[in-house]
């Protein structure tokens, strides 16, 4: 791995996160994938270390760090277990849209208990007709006197029903599509606000991820985040924060499965001696290897971009997302290769690295919409 010259603070929090890693989450992770359970004894050891509030200034209970610091956190926990890794970074995603429009009094007000992991976030923006295309969303937030009325459905909402602090987009005037889109703090336990049952997926199974349901669900005025109109704008910076940190989900991912398969290499023999010493498998852990360090770096680079506070990093985001969930695949993929056999086999960690790693080019965005993200930026940078 390339010396990425990190501080004694960031070097503290990835080597908290990779002890974590190494003695709660590496003992349970086929535990977890097999019954779908929600990982709130892993959570809670996350929240005795602190490492909820690394992102979070400290001000609200945070550590004063940003999207790098939670990125080296994110990638030591992802290869352990990617499920229980998302359930960890997702509560960050919940909680940028407070962090980057929220007024002082929701930061005071929510901030502290999701920096201190007391409480989870989550955030509402897919809809069963609206993904990529935003300006399709139906859920409603009619403003009626003290009171702002939701209705609507979102869909495949990441910690749905665990956790319990929401940011919700929802359109205040649809005449003005994209443009007429809010963005609100919704509370568990809000009457005529439920869930759906908890999907079941193909990876990332320790995570909840459900149907957030709105019902004439009434909330105060005041749990609107910043203006009418801009929940839209707040949700692609948001998106922005937050895709370096689904990079680094799949560096780890990459990383774990590539650790896993040297392992394999030097142990499993063929022909009188270890595979390791065949150059063919040589050659595929080489690219492997290569492969991963390339994405790090990439996640790294536009992760301190975040946090050094440079003013458009939309394109850089989104390829840190597509590169590493692009490797991830890959790296995944031929780490079931060397296995051979046992690599199809669940008693083996191939298979769910694999498994795992393809949700990361889909989720915050697919692949295909990053490259339209990336092809639109170049194209108007050209133009200036």
């Amino acid at each position: 791995m390339l010396d990425y010259l990190l501080t004694e603070e960031q070097k503290m929090i990835r080597d908290l996160a990779r002890q974590i890693t190494d003695e709660k989450i590496r003992p349970v992770a086929a535990e977890y994938d097999k019954s779908h359970k929600f990982p709130w004894d892993v959570m809670k050891v996350m929240a005795k270390a602190d490492l909820f509030g690394v992102y979070i200034d400290e001000k609200y209970g945070g550590m004063g760090g940003g999207v790098f610091e939670l990125c080296l956190a994110t990638e030591e926990f992802s290869k352990g277990c990617a499920g229980i890794a998302i359930c960890y970074s997702a509560s960050a995603l919940g909680a940028y849209p407070i962090i980057l429009h929220g007024s002082e009094e929701q930061k005071m007000k929510y901030l502290p208990a999701i920096a201190k992991g007391e409480k989870l976030a989550a955030f509402g923006l897919t809809e069963p007709g609206a993904g990529s295309d935003a300006s399709a969303i139906a859920t409603t937030a009619e403003k009626k006197g003290d009171h702002y009325i939701l209705n609507g459905v979102k869909h495949f909402i990441t910690n749905g029903g665990d956790a319990e602090i929401y940011t919700i987009i929802a359109m205040t005037d649809k005449s003005k599509g994209a443009r007429g889109a809010s963005l609100f703090v919704v509370e568990k336990g809000t009457p005529g606000f439920s869930f759906g049952k908890k999907e079941e997926k193909l990876g990332i199974c320790a995570s909840s991820t459900r149907e957030l349901i709105f019902d004439n669900c009434k909330i105060p005025k005041e749990n609107l985040i910043g203006r009418e109109g801009t929940g839209f704008i707040a949700a692609m910076r948001t998106f922005d924060m937050s895709r370096p940190g689904i990079g680094a989900q799949a560096v780890g991912i990459a990383q774990g499965a590539l650790d896993e398969a040297v392992k394999y290499a030097k142990q499993r023999k063929q022909f009188g001696k270890s595979i390791s010493s065949f150059q063919g498998i040589q050659w595929m852990l080489a690219d492997m290897a290569t492969e991963t360090e390339a994405a790090r770096a990439l996640v790294y680079a536009s992760a301190r971009e975040v946090n050094a506070g440079v003013k458009d990093v939309g394109m850089h985001s989104a390829m840190a997302k597509l590169f590493a969930s692009d490797v991830a695949m890959k790296v995944t993929t031929d780490a079931v290769q060397v296995f051979g056999g046992y690599g199809y086999m669940k008693e083996y960690p191939a298979e769910k690295y694999m498994r795992d790693a393809k949700i990361t080019q889909i989720y915050e965005g697919t692949n295909q919409i990053q490259r339209n993200i990336i092809g639109m930026a170049l194209i108007k940078e050209s133009a200036k």
